[in-house]
């Protein structure tokens, strides 16, 4: 799943407008894949100037402070450069008709005063209450960041003691349930595993829903003291089997596990769900090679974006200093891309813009470290258990050539114990899908492959007997 890009800053001034547009404002996205109810709620300052939170309720109940926001002859502008966001409409007869930006990609969307109300997907695979198992929230502290991280641990019964495992999230920031797209992918899987004699821990990421901290700043390392926090606080618990704890990780999930699991030889067994095992420049190619593919790309372009991007990642990798490799990033992109985007007659103010937005999401934190970092000397080092699932459809993280590279770190590090396995019909979701690309995501029905589940469940029980 692909982290949130930054966004230029607004840099316009707050001023006073006759218009009273505070409370709430309300309207839905659509787009391929899904719909999205998106809150806009306006204050007023006792020095006039605006404030604003903007709320998404498919992707999490804690609402997001807007950061720049303007209102003038009737026209409505706002952003959140953490979340790649912008926004910008024209009040006509008391609806703003607009546009709304992320990543560079825009979409309409008019905000009025009536509630949206939005047909519930049907989602068959999500459990419903009263569960067969024991269920609590909890709130465990990560030490090392100085944070509370809040979570469902789900247990077979509220007495006895049970094998267990600690799941973790992909790229971009998710609740405990990895809620996107109106699925709850780990909500379904918590609850296959628990019916099967599994404790399974899961938790909101730092600064999302119920848990502190911030997300924006943080790197897959620092996620991974997210994760092992999360495992020392399961040895706590009277109903787990303390050497019986392991940990399943999606996407980015699956390349955190491995650094857990390296650093801490009592983690039982780790699951690999389209785990990461190859460098993530390497990886970014493939995806956006495949991704592009897929739409229907011609092959010279996509040799002449793979080219440029190459260019990109290697100067990440080389300038370690924000500020130089904004400036180089710049660079590359003035003079490969905005040639290429201007002969195909994007205005060159769009093309700036759009620059802009990829430099600063290639600069920041994450994704830099994302790039840069390889997560084979981690796997190298784990001798516990390893199951490496990947779907054939996966576009996402390419799926022969990442599972060749977990066989490849099993060789070097002589663990004997790993098991990789490609499962035909899925996508990177673990959906059965019939392209793959992640417009059908949100379209899809099924949550979770039963195949897929039963793979997981059948060989953690094998490890914990």
């Amino acid at each position: 799943m692909k982290k949130a890009f930054a966004l230029l800053m607004l840099f316009l001034s707050l001023t006073l407008s006759a218009q009273d547009i505070t409370g709430p404002w309300h309207g839905v996205l659509t787009f391929p894949g899904g719909q999205l109810r998106i809150t806009v709620a306006i204050a007023k300052a006792e020095t006039g100037t605006y404030t604003a939170t903007m709320l998404v309720p498919e992707q999490s109940p804690k609402a997001v402070p807007v950061t720049d926001i303007f209102f003038e002859s009737n026209i409505l502008a706002f952003g959140i450069p953490g979340a790649g966001i912008d926004y910008k409409g024209t009040l006509e007869n008391n609806i703003f008709k607009g546009t709304f930006t992320q990543n560079g990609y825009a979409l309409p969307l008019d905000l009025g005063r009536e509630e949206v109300k939005v047909k519930p997907k049907v989602r068959p695979q999500e459990p419903a209450k009263p569960y067969p198992y024991y269920t609590e929230d909890v709130v465990f502290k990560n030490e090392k960041a100085g944070i509370n991280l809040a979570g469902t641990l789900t247990v077979p019964k509220k007495e006895g003691t049970y094998p267990a495992v600690v799941l973790i999230t992909g790229s971009g920031q998710q609740n405990r349930d990895e809620e996107l797209l109106g699925h709850k992918p780990f909500l379904v899987l918590a609850d296959y595993l628990t019916r099967q004699g599994i404790a399974v821990l899961r938790y909101d990421d730092r600064g999302t829903g119920s848990s502190q901290g911030t997300f924006a700043k943080a790197t897959s390392e620092d996620f991974a003291t997210d994760a092992e926090a999360a495992f020392r606080y399961l040895k706590t618990r009277k109903e787990i089997n303390k050497n019986k704890i392991g940990l399943a990780g999606h996407s980015e999930g699956g390349t955190i596990a491995p650094i857990v699991a390296s650093k801490n030889p009592d983690v039982a067994f780790i699951v690999l769900l389209a785990g990461t095992a190859i460098p993530g420049d390497e990886l970014m190619l493939l995806q956006n090679y495949m991704m592009g593919k897929a739409n229907g790309m011609p092959e010279e372009e996509l040799t002449k974006l793979g080219a440029i991007n190459k260019q990109v990642y290697t100067a990440i990798k080389e300038e370690t200093d924000t500020n130089t490799l904004k400036a180089r990033l710049l660079t590359i992109f003035d003079k490969e891309l905005k040639p290429l985007f201007i002969s195909k007659g994007v205005p060159k103010d769009q093309v700036m813009q759009y620059i802009e937005v990829q430099v600063n999401e290639l600069a920041s934190a994450w994704y830099s470290n994302f790039i840069r970092y390889n997560p084979g000397p981690a796997l190298e080092k784990v001798q516990c258990p390893v199951l490496a699932l990947n779907g054939d459809k996966d576009l996402q993280v390419a799926p022969v050539a990442n599972l060749d590279a977990i066989k490849r770190a099993a060789q070097k590090s002589g663990n004997k114990k790993v098991t990789t396995k490609l499962l035909p019909g899925l996508n990177h979701l673990f959906q059965e899908s019939k392209t793959g690309a992640p417009s059908e995501y949100g379209e899809i029905e099924q949550t979770f492959s039963p195949v897929a589940l039963n793979e997981i469940a059948t060989w953690i029980l094998k490890q914990v007997k």
